[in-house]
This record gives C-alpha cells, structure tokens and sequence, in this order.
C-alpha cells in the first residue's frame, strides 16, 4: 500500500515540476484528474474501478480462510520448494511469519480497494455536473467498498491504519495503527451511510452492484461479530421486504452462472467467461482441481494443465465427515478425482466420481475437489462464469438464526429454512448452548470454501479447541508436514503486519507472539 503511494506522490511532484508547455503525461483523449468525477457516469465509473481488488484479494483470502482453518489442505509439491509453494503452504499450516507474500497480498490488495474507495468519496462533494442521486449512489458503493475490506482486515490483522481520505504526499501514508474499536466504529459509519444513500435492487437478476442489502447484511455481520444481536435482528429482518429470499430448490443451483444475483445474492464478485470485449473469467476452479496434466475428464474443455496452478483448497476428510446423512450440499460442493499419482504428485486422471459412500478402485487413489464452484463444461480451458458470493441470503438467515439464539429467542424457523433446502429435516433443539454448536455447524457445511470458515473460528468460544483438534488428525494424515506445522496458539488467530509494510512504516507495531 505505501508503495502505491508513494509513487502516486512522486509522480504528482514530478508532474507540477514541470513546465505544462515542455511535455504532457496526458493522451489528448484522455481527461485529467480535475475533469474527472463530475457526471454520473464517471462517478460510477470509478466505483466500479473500486471493485476490481476484490477479485485480487479472493486469490489470496482462500488461503487465509478455508485452508488455515479445517476445510482444505493441498495437495504437497516435494519436488517445487519455490517460494510461491512454501508460502501458500505455510498460510494452510500455520506457520505464518511477517514474510509470507501471500498473506501480505491480502492486506495489500484490501488497501488499494480502500485507496480507491477514498479518492472518489472526497471527489464527489466537487461533482458539479452529476446528480444529488448519481452522487448518493456512488459515495455508498464506495463506503460499502471501504467498510468492507476494512472488515477483512481487522479480523485477520487487527487494529490497521485508518485511511480515509485520498493521500496525496508521502507523508499522509505513514499512519500508525488504529485500536480495533476505532477501525470497527469506522465500518459501522460507513455501512449505516451505504444502508441510507444506496437502494434495493430494482429488479432481479441485480446489475452486481452493491445494494441497500448488501450494506444491511454487512452490517449485520459486523454486529454479530461484536455480539450486538439486537441490533443484527432488526437489520436482517429488512431484507424480505427488499426481495430477497431462497427462490432455488436445489443447492447447486445456486451457484450456476444463469442463476447469478438473483433473489438468494446479496453481494457476489463478478466474473464472466465470453468471446471478445469483457471476458473476465474466474479461474479459482482450475486452482481447485488437483495437480494433473490434463482436467478434460472434469471441466469437459480441452485439455488444461494444472500442474504448476492446481493442488490448492483441496476437501479434507475432517469436513467431508461432518456433512449429516442426506444432505445434499456435500455431493453438490465435493466431488472425487480418481487416478494415479507419480512421485511428484501428478495425478493421471482415470474417472471423476461423487464423493458419496466414495470407495478407490482397485490401484486408485481419490483425490476430494471443490465441485461447487465448477461451470462445466468450461467455455474455456481453465475458465468458468461463475461468480463468487461474498453474502448469499442463506448466510444472512443464518445470521439471524445467531443472532436470536444469543438473545435466547428461538433461531428455528431461519436455521431450518436453509437445513431443508439441503434435504435435512427440522432441528427441534431448544438448549441454547446445544444450538450455538449446531448453528455454527450449519454456517460450515451451507457456507464451505465461502472463506469464512476461519473467521468463524476466531469469534466461535470454541475456535482454539477446534483447531487444536483438528491439528492433531492433519500431523496423523500429511506425512510431509514441516516439524513446526500445526502448533496452534491463540496468538494465531490474527495473523502478522506484513513486514514490507513495516520496513517502510516505522509507525507500525507487530501483532504479539511473532518476532517484533
């Protein structure tokens, strides 16, 4: 982030330095930054501009979130000790340190959507030829922006620097540490100003825009996380009567491209696999498959090599075992590679096969993969349309099934709700101790590879017991584990300030228990 900036500075100096008549940095077609920001459609122009990084941090959130909790593993690559391997593995094993490029990308990757979402909210006031509700639109897009990868960030690194307004020197990039309350006031400011400047959707299936329902059901994550449930019941009970609701019989629909933002969709990052203008496509599939010279067995595309990119967010046993008997959401989210390994690790793929009552074949190995997220047959070698969800209506019954259980209200008609779109009969628990555990059960089979299974481990009373035990079935099951992998300390449960950052702060302290 403070390179970014310092750059910005430095061209911004070295521009003013110059005499305008000796040369121009600008093409003749291109509009400086002063002419900017004044209609509508340059507005929303550079909203969408503050979408872009979320699709940077997803590359890098899955392994701070499904892999470094007891969802996924990956799959060992013995003979690459590169240093992208090494630091994606160490992520999953809990062996982070200030070094590790891909958690830093994530604290990065959050700070230019937020370096983003400043420069047009303090733009907008200056917007002379733009509406009162062009401007209304864009600053809540942006503030939902801002708030929302402030959220990531001080769940994973605590309290960070609060910027909240464009940096424009070297010297306003250089904050210290904000305390966790103040970084959480700020996301609660910037949701209820998304909540009131920003509409419901005005017809389904949405534009992928952020909405009214996106900044409520934020907000309302926001309050169950700091264990203000009154406040999380009254804004998840807004939600109906703005359209949303469970409209698909089957869980896998769900995440079929043709049923994108539609009525279940609260906020999704955008993807789209076509020919010519516009192609965006999510490869995050192709990552999940296993490591193989040839996927056209699972994608149905020609042949993709996934050797070098495959292997990551791999299904471990812990999970698949605690889907119940009948749900349908194991067999749509985890399906079984069956083949042959060589001793790299390459698998030669002879059949794909459901991961129900699963069995090798005589001389086979099966190898669990992400199947939810797959659009086959893939339109590409390697691409699918699908989006990702970041807040699908299921989670914010969830959410509510939390939020009225901790209030000692009963949570059974939310929880219920989504256990029977997965083919599971009613819960009739009425303990509240008893219900907390079956809730956060629910969160991680309806929710899994959605990256927010760690998060539920740092705020469930029982993270560090979860985790702990699951430790000791992966030391048992992955033989090439470091000595040092999975010693898992409270300390853990933030991860560390990426030490580049620190180099170039010195305002910056390091979380406790990692090396100052």
């Amino acid at each position: 982030m403070k390179k970014i900036y310092i750059l910005i500075a430095f061209l911004a100096l070295a521009i003013t330095a110059c005499n305008k008549d000796y040369i121009s940095l600008l093409e003749e077609d291109t509009l400086p930054a002063a002419n900017f920001f004044q209609t509508d459609e340059q507005l929303q122009s550079a909203a969408i501009a503050a979408y872009v990084p979320l699709r940077d941090v997803l590359w890098n959130d899955f392994f701070a979130s499904e892999m470094h909790a007891d969802n996924t593993h990956y799959q060992p690559s013995p003979n690459n000790r590169g240093s992208a391997n090494v630091f994606r593995e160490s992520g999953a094993d809990w062996n982070n340190e200030p070094t590790n490029d891909y958690i830093n990308s994530i604290y990065f990757h959050c700070y230019t959507g937020i370096s983003r979402a400043n420069i047009l909210i303090g733009r907008i006031p200056d917007a002379k030829s733009a509406t009162e509700a062009g401007k209304a639109k864009a600053d809540g897009q942006a503030k939902f922006i801002r708030a929302l990868n402030y959220y990531k960030l001080v769940r994973l690194f605590g309290g960070v620097p609060l910027h909240l307004t464009e940096v424009t020197n070297a010297e306003e990039a250089f904050l210290p540490r904000a305390s966790v309350e103040e970084v959480y006031a700020q996301i609660i400011a910037d949701c209820k100003d998304a909540i009131a400047e920003l509409q419901p959707p005005a017809k389904f299936p949405q534009s992928g825009e952020a909405t009214k329902g996106s900044a409520t059901v934020l907000l309302a994550d926001v309050y169950v996380t700091l264990k203000r449930y009154e406040e999380a019941e009254t804004l998840l009970n807004t939600l109906p009567a703005m359209g949303y609701k469970l409209i698909l019989t089957g869980y896998a629909d769900v995440f079929k491209p043709a049923n994108k933002n539609k009525e279940e969709s609260l906020f999704e990052v955008q993807y789209q696999t076509v020919t010519g203008n516009g192609n965006q496509p999510n490869t995050f599939p192709q990552a999940f498959l296993p490591k193989t010279t040839n996927t056209t067995l699972i994608t149905g595309a020609p042949s993709s090599n996934t050797v070098s990119t495959g292997g990551w967010n791999k299904p471990v046993q812990d999970l698949i075992d605690a889907y119940e008997p009948g749900d349908e959401r194991l067999d749509a989210s985890i399906a079984i590679a069956e083949g042959t390994y060589d001793d790299s690790y390459v698998m030669t793929l002879s059949a794909n096969k459901s991961v129900l009552g699963y069995v090798p074949a005589p001389n086979k190995v099966g190898q669990p993969y992400i199947k939810k997220y797959l659009d086959v047959p893939f339109i590409t070698a390697g691409s699918s349309s699908s989006n990702w969800p970041i807040y699908r209506y299921a989670e914010a019954l969830l959410l509510l099934a939390e939020a009225l259980n901790e209030q000692g209200k009963s949570p059974l008609t939310p929880l219920n709700a989504v256990r029977n779109r997965a083919g599971l009969g009613n819960i009739t628990e009425t303990d509240k101790e008893v219900l907390r555990d079956i809730i956060f059960h629910e969160r991680r089979v309806e929710l899994a590879f959605e990256n927010k299974r760690f998060n539920d481990l740092q705020r469930n009373p029982k993270g560090l017991e979860i985790m702990k035990a699951y430790a000791i079935k992966a030391k048992a099951t992955y033989p090439l584990l470091s000595p040092t992998a999975f010693d898992i300390q409270a300390y853990k449960f933030l991860l560390p300030i990426p030490q580049p950052e620190r180099g170039l702060n010195p305002e910056l302290t390091q979380n406790p228990g990692y090396l100052p």
